[in-house]
């Protein structure tokens, strides 16, 4: 049985994190070989080189946390982070323009960040708990059309995070064509185990370590 390790986007965007945090969250990565690294853009180059030589991420953020930037202004902040080292890019859509159902808009949105950024893994984040159903549907379609390669649910600083029934809506509309990441209050083992049973193939959270060794606990017979 693979570790949940691996679907984890080990996760530090407090605005006051430090050098020393973020090195702390790159030898975290490191020793529990989790897939990524996600920070804010001001780190990717000390994360990148913390990392260079192991097989970890560095995943930054554009767009954050409200997505009302410019397409061209997200676009500028993905193509240098891609520059300073980040290999993925979790980037907030235009919330508003969602709600409008300015799907064109959004669309563009997205391809701006998509284009700058050729062979990173784009990962769009539509804030599920503003949205309704019909709203998750065809905004994770826009994404799919628009080149992203994740749809995510949430940025973790909206006032809901992800939910097991968001994570596997979107899982069925996507329908292969892109994967699901969760993220947003993923705090212990058994909410990761929902969401990647719902469907999600990438855990954004700032618990990884505690998870992981929850998990460790249990595979050994000891309690959680």
């Amino acid at each position: 049985m693979n570790s949940i390790a691996s679907a984890i986007d080990h996760t530090l965007l407090r605005p006051t994190a430090t050098a020393a945090d973020i090195e702390q969250l790159c030898r975290e990565a490191r020793h529990w070989n989790f897939a990524s690294v996600c920070l804010a853009p001001v780190h990717v180059a000390l994360a990148a080189g913390l990392l260079q030589d192991s097989r970890v991420a560095v995943g930054t953020v554009v767009g954050f946390p409200c997505g009302y930037d410019l397409p061209e202004t997200k676009a500028f902040a993905a193509r240098s982070a891609l520059a300073a080292g980040a290999t993925e890019i979790d980037m907030v859509i235009h919330l508003g323009a969602a709600l409008e159902g300015r799907l064109a808009s959004i669309h563009a949105d997205i391809t701006a960040v998509v284009a700058a950024v050729p062979g990173a893994l784009v990962k769009v984040i539509i804030e599920c708990c503003y949205l309704t159903d019909e709203q998750k549907t065809v905004l994770t379609e826009t994404v799919v059309a628009a080149g992203a390669a994740y749809v995510k649910t949430s940025t973790g600083f909206a006032p809901g995070g992800a939910t097991p029934a968001d994570v596997a809506l979107l899982h069925r509309v996507a329908a292969g064509r892109i994967s699901v990441k969760a993220a947003g209050g993923i705090r212990d083992l058994a909410a990761a185990r929902a969401m990647l049973a719902a469907g999600a193939s990438r855990l954004g959270t700032s618990s990884g370590v505690a998870i992981v060794q929850a998990e460790s606990r249990l595979r050994k017979g000891t309690p959680a």
